[in-house]
This record gives structure tokens, C-alpha cells and sequence, in this order.
């Protein structure tokens, strides 16, 4: 057996997870127990290494014998170049290499958060997922991995001789490809309110593009604005750009949309719902991801009803002469939220 660290490494909070692993015949090669978990608030900190070190303390007071683990894997935000990696929202510079030897462990990976997912689905089980669609699983096909939250995550993995391996990607900065008059005119408001000559499709199929639609929505008068969610969007709206956010709107938007309270809100998630749909269906078109495709990403799972409500399969679906190919794909839903974390520590026993 051996002893891995895996963590979770975010602007806000940092996850860090020590492991036991084991080899076996699962699909991710490896079977892995929790030993000690803990959370810390990124900010207070300077480095990832004194957060290292104060969890590597507890845990060996928690478990009553020293813990020293022989490899470590993080998921970073931000991207990762030759192991090394500057925070997306933090101002930590951190270098694998040098870690190792802080660390005093042997090997110590740091890879891209969504990439990290990516790992993450070859350990989850039936009970992590919720299944929209389940197609004619190919097992040695691609799978292909999506996820929409801050912004809009895309990656694939491939079966290689030896092992699955996980490639990240940039699509979610592909442009947005309106389907629809409606769609259309976002494109437009979204050009001019941001004063751009492009609109990537992670500006509409993301937290922030909930937001984005529920403006546009409200600005051309699609429906009442309610007077508490109004002034919300209005607070938040005033706040961008500074270094204080108190109000998260996308998530007041998608509970309103949820409960059906709100007919604003109710039109924002279904043309935030459609749109993941069709980019979900663009990125199986390029894939043929028969091995699955796997919907992450902090939002799905917290409006489950919604993206299984028909609108989001019938957009991944709706690709013309296509449609026959995209049935064909095993789509699920990602249940479980430490799926990132799964996925280091899958990481981690492979280096």
C-alpha cells in the first residue's frame, strides 16, 4: 500500500485529503480509503506548503503515528506549465519541484482543477452519477468530460497502452454559437455590453452566464422582475470588478428558477439549461465520446430537476443528420462534489 496526498486547490479554500492506495482491477487502477481530510482558507496563508505541513501535524495527531506520504498530486485553478502554476485568484507561484524537496516528498504533481475531474470520473460509481442517457457504452472509446461553475471546464481522456490519460482542453473558450433568434439577440447585447468582437460560449454556459442571460432577459422585458431578486442582481452588479463580492446571483437565480417562483429566473435556466445542452452535444460531436460523456461542474448537480428536464438532451441531441451518432452517447450527470479530489489522489498513485 501506499501513502498519497491529494488536494483541492482553490482561490477560496484548500482540500486536502491523505490516502492509502492499493492496486486493483477497477478502471481508475487503484482503490483508495480516506485517512484524514481537511479544509483551510487559502487567504490566510502564503504558500500551499504551510498548509501542507499544518495538515501533515494533524494528521499524525489524528492517527497517532507519523504521516509521510510518498506522493502528492494538487488540482490547481490556473494553468499548469512544466509543473509549475500561478493562481488564478491567489497570489502563490507554486513549483512542483521545489515542493518536493519543502516537502520531503518524492514526487509532488500539480495539475489543472479540471483536469483533475477528469481523473476524478474513473473513480466515481453508479451511485456518484445520475444518468440522462445511457446510450451504447464502447469501453475502450474516448470520454469526454464538461463542466460548467466559475467558468466552463472541457476535457477528454483516451485509453493509452498502459493507462486512461486525461487531456485538458480550452474549449469553453471556443465561440458561442446561437441556435435561435433569441440566442441571436444575446449575441448582440453581449457584444455590446462588454464591448467585445467575440462572445466566448463560457460567457453564456457558466455561473456568470446565468447572470448574463437573466440580464439580458430583464433588460428586454421578457417577464416581471421581482423586486428582492432585482436589487440582488443590482448589488452584485455594483460590486464587479472590486475585491468584495457579497452576493452570489446565479445561485439566488437558479433556487428562484428551481422553486418556480420567479418567471425571470424560470427563463434564464431554460436558455441557460439549452445552451449546455448544445455545447455538450458540440463537444460529443468532436469526440464521439462513446466511452461517456460526463457533465461536472458546480451547477448541474445543484439543478438536477432542470437538466433533466428533456431540454438539455434534446439540445445535445438536436445536430441534424448527427442526431443517430449523439444517441448513441452514455450521458451522466457528476453527483458526487469531491469528484477533483478523487481524481488527485487517482493522479497521485500513478506518478
Amino acid at each position: 500500500m501506499t501513502l498519497l496526498l491529494a488536494g483541492d486547490i482553490g482561490g477560496t479554500k484548500t482540500i486536502l485529503q491523505l490516502v492509502e492506495a492499493q492496486p486493483d482491477e477497477s478502471k481508475a487502477g487503484v482503490k483508495l480509503q480516506n485517512l484524514y481530510d481537511n479544509s483551510y482558507s487559502s487567504q490566510n496563508f502564503p504558500d500551499l506548503v504551510p498548509i501542507v505541513k499544518m495538515f501533515l501535524s494533524e494528521a499524525t495527531e489524528k492517527l497517532g503515528e507519523t504521516q509521510q506520504p510518498e506522493k502528492a498530486c494538487f488540482a490547481i485553478a490556473g494553468p499548469v506549465v512544466n509543473n509549475t502554476v500561478k493562481l488564478t485568484n491567489l497570489p502563490w507561484m507554486l513549483d512542483g519541484k521545489q515542493m518536493e524537496k519543502e516537502l520531503d516528498i518524492s514526487q509532488i504533481s500539480l495539475i489543472n482543477d479540471f483536469a483533475a475531474i477528469g481523473y476524478g470520473i474513473l473513480g466515481l460509481t453508479a451511485d456518484d452519477l445520475e444518468t440522462l442517457q445511457p446510450g451504447e457504452l464502447q469501453p475502450d472509446a474516448p470520454i469526454a468530460v464538461l463542466g460548467a461553475g466559475t467558468g466552463l471546464g472541457e476535457c477528454f481522456l483516451i485509453r493509452g497502452a498502459k493507462e486512461i490519460k486525461v487531456y485538458a482542453t480550452e474549449g469553453g473558450h471556443t465561440d458561442f454559437a446561437p441556435r435561435s433568434e433569441l440566442e441571436f439577440q444575446l449575441l448582440q447585447y453581449l457584444l455590446a455590453k462588454h464591448n467585445l468582437d467575440r462572445i466566448s460560449v463560457e460567457r453564456v454556459v457558466s455561473g456568470m452566464g446565468i447572470v448574463a442571460i437573466y440580464q439580458f432577459l430583464r433588460d428586454r422585458q421578457s417577464a416581471t422582475e421581482s423586486v428582492e431578486i432585482g436589487d440582488l442582481v443590482r448589488q452584485w452588479e455594483k460590486e464587479v470588478g472590486s475585491n468584495e463580492i457579497t452576493v452570489d446571483p446565479g445561485a439566488v437565480i437558479g433556487k428562484a428558477a428551481l422553486e418556480k417562483s420567479d418567471r425571470l429566473c424560470e427563463q434564464t435556466l431554460e436558455m441557460f439549461v439549452s445552451a449546455y445542452g448544445a455545447e455538450a452535444g458540440n463537444l460529443a460531436l468532436k469526440l464521439l465520446p462513446y466511452g461517456g460523456l460526463y457533465v461536472a461542474g458546480g451547477i448541474a448537480a445543484k439543478i438536477l430537476p432542470l437538466m433533466k428536464s428533456g431540454s438539455f438532451m434534446e439540445a445535445f441531441k438536436s445536430k441534424g443528420r448527427m442526431r443517430v451518432l449523439l444517441e448513441k452517447v452514455p450521458v451522466h450527470i457528476v453527483l458526487n462534489p469531491q469528484v477533483g479530489l478523487i481524481g488527485a489522489a487517482i493522479r497521485a498513485s500513478s506518478l
